[in-house]
């Protein structure tokens, strides 16, 4: 008899989220097949997917021909082409969100990334694709900048919900929660029930240990060596030890009265960028109860095929990992420096990919004329 091992990874509290979406996943149906047979409960976007989609330009064909024929902009097009990619998908998903009461069934759309040092522009943004996808299960991502954090909570605050994205550190996670409280706090006092407000925390692991991997074989001493490979684990596990410190204690309490729900953490960047490692290690590692992991399709076949749900991996772990944080240091990791590294070239990246899609959706509509 085959095992359902997504089914049992979904048994153990984890929501399944697959991290891609393109408009053939939605005209094929093969979106609504991986619900139905995959568990999935959630999908994640980012400027990369999109960008990498749009590529295909025939599955955007009748909609880019009659865009280019109305003279809309390079920027318009990409809203509406992305825009109606999430609203089908949040029509796919409507039936788990109200399975779930909300919990799960959630697209996220994210904001210009080039806004990410710009807290008043991404708040406008966030509040504009919230009415324009005009769906409830649409999760707003903004990233955990400096400056996105009171965006955060000002897109809460207007009832919002909101993914935050591009998490390196347990001291900005902690910071992102705090963000999330206080948005809870002013969206109460703006007339806005808390529980119809979902926000999840995009905390990334495989790029940790990438950065991290590559410094320890620069310092090459066995002891550093050693260390390859753990730190991404270790880093998420104590982001999971800060987020139920948080949602504990008075003031969460206050919030949870009213029908507040605490803002869940999401495993991001879960394939193995090292083909030394299993392919399935960020998600085994990382079992635990009301949580999120978001995984690219391989990943998701590859735990399904032979992927270990060994009960939680997490809870309880908190002082092995600082152990591996301390060894780290100890053979002369700069942490500090890792996570500025990894903020920076995570904007970046999505940066670099926001000019591919305008690139990419300009040859179509000239194409197209």
């Amino acid at each position: 008899m085959s095992t359902d091992r997504l089914g049992e990874l979904a048994d153990a509290g984890v929501s399944i989220w697959l991290d891609d979406l393109s408009r053939g996943r939605l005209t094929s149906g093969n979106l609504a097949a991986l619900v139905r047979d995959k568990h999935v409960v959630g999908v994640t976007t980012n400027p990369s997917i999109f960008a990498s989609a749009l590529k295909h330009a025939e599955d955007y064909d009748e909609q880019v021909r009659g865009l280019a024929a109305r003279g809309a902009s390079v920027e318009d097009a990409i809203r509406e082409l992305t825009v109606a990619d999430v609203q089908q998908a949040c029509d796919v998903f409507r039936g788990v969100w109200e399975a779930t009461d909300g919990v799960d069934g959630r697209v996220s759309l994210e904001v210009d990334p080039t806004l990410a040092r710009d807290t008043d522009a991404t708040v406008a943004q966030a509040l504009d694709l919230w009415k324009t996808v005009d769906r409830p299960n649409l999760l707003v991502k903004i990233p955990a900048t400096e400056a996105g954090l009171p965006a955060i909570t000002s897109a809460i605050a207007e009832g919002v919900s909101v993914n935050v994205t591009l998490i390196f550190s347990v001291e900005r996670h902690r910071a992102v929660i705090e963000a999330y409280l206080d948005g809870l706090e002013q969206a109460v006092a703006n007339g806005h029930q808390p529980r119809s407000l979902v926000s999840v925390a995009s905390f990334f692991v495989s790029r940790v240990d990438s950065e991290i991997d590559k410094r320890l074989d620069a310092i090459g001493s066995e002891a550093a060596l050693a260390l390859r490979g753990k730190a991404g684990v270790a880093n998420s596990r104590l982001a999971y030890a800060a987020f139920q410190e948080l949602f504990s204690g008075p003031r969460w309490e206050a919030l949870a009265a009213q029908g507040a729900r605490p803002q869940r953490p999401l495993w991001a960047s879960t394939g193995v960028k090292n083909p030394d490692y299993p392919d399935t290690l960020y998600v085994t590692e990382l079992v635990v109860a009301d949580t999120v992991n978001t995984m690219p399709e391989a990943t998701m076949e590859a735990f399904a095929d032979h992927g270990d749900t060994e009960g939680d991996r997490v809870t309880g772990t908190a002082e092995q990992a600082q152990a591996v944080f301390d060894e780290l240091e100890q053979v002369g990791i700069d942490l500090t420096d890792v996570f500025l590294v990894l903020e920076d070239e995570g904007v970046q990246k999505f940066e670099k990919s926001w000019s591919e899609l305008i690139e990419s959706v300009r040859g179509q509509l000239d194409g197209a004329t």
